[in-house]
């Protein structure tokens, strides 16, 4: 976990995660309303989820108060300015694009690469409330944060453009590479796997072997790979008497506690009520 770093006098920052053509940062701004506003610029493309506090936001795309709950929406590029003309402070997750990674999402989600937030914000609505608690519950994991993140930025590009996303057919060809990169899960589940890694295996860019994973399984790659991951946890507790924490370790799971939890809500059970339970009496 990063420290808060200052980045103005009133303004700090905490590296959540990235990757390739992603960041997520946290920001603490504790301006007022004595504070004069202050001008910056989008260097990416910029979807910033308001955890707590209110302020004005003034952009080439209008003027919004933005709220709890509502998000902040920046073109890549574009000049910007945020004001506290009635309140003191703010928090705010932010998730910045590469132009590159959002054309391509653009081009699936609004049919076209060349689309650009025409808006200033989104405020808080059902639609956009499952992807963004999914993107606030991966915080600091990467692997789950980058899938979160290009779900959210699906929405929003849907939603302001007013396209619906339109079925994925796949071609012999990606179905070939799809399952090439699940043959490689199946191999390799016990360790790290980005997605840029599976979309290497894959021969495709990240996001096109996303879609093209989930229309095959239904799910993203971390969801596929950590119900994976589970199910061999689940067997070998069957099958074995090595201790829970071996096998979470040999199945990928990085720390006991997170395993546990995670094999609850899973099975119902936790892991030693699971075995005891489920052992087979040769085991």
């Amino acid at each position: 976990m990063s420290d808060f770093l200052p980045i103005q006098p009133a303004i700090a920052a905490r590296a959540m995660a990235q990757g390739r053509g992603w960041r997520l940062t946290e920001f603490i701004c504790r301006a007022g309303p004595t504070d004069r506003p202050f001008e910056e610029q989008h260097e990416q493309v910029s979807i910033a989820a308001v955890l707590e506090g209110s302020f004005s936001y003034r952009a080439d795309t209008g003027h919004a108060l933005l709220h709890p709950g509502a998000l902040m929406l920046g073109n890549a590029g574009a000049c910007y300015e945020c004001g506290h003309d009635h309140a003191t402070g703010d928090r705010c997750l932010a998730l910045h694009l590469a132009p590159d990674l959002f054309a391509e999402i653009s081009a699936s989600a609004a049919g076209s690469a060349r689309f650009r937030f025409p808006a200033a914000m989104l405020p808080a609505g059902r639609d956009l409330m499952a992807p963004l608690v999914a993107l606030l519950a991966a915080g600091e994991q990467p692997q789950q944060a980058e899938q979160a993140a290009i779900h959210l930025t699906e929405r929003v590009v849907a939603l302001l453009s007013g396209q619906a996303a339109p079925r994925l057919v796949l071609k012999a060809r990606d179905q070939r590479r799809i399952g090439n990169a699940l043959q490689h899960i199946a191999a390799q589940a016990g360790e790290p796997l980005g997605l840029d890694d599976l979309a290497a295996v894959a021969g495709m860019s990240k996001y096109h072997f996303l879609r093209c994973f989930r229309s095959v399984t239904g799910l993203a790659p971390y969801e596929y790979l950590l119900n994976l991951r589970l199910r061999r946890a689940a067997l070998r507790l069957c099958q074995s008497s090595a201790p829970v924490a071996a096998i979470a370790y040999d199945c990928g799971f990085g720390d006991l506690s997170s395993f546990n939890a995670r094999f609850k809500a899973q099975f119902g059970l936790s892991p030693r009520r699971f075995r005891a339970r489920h052992r087979s009496p040769a085991g």
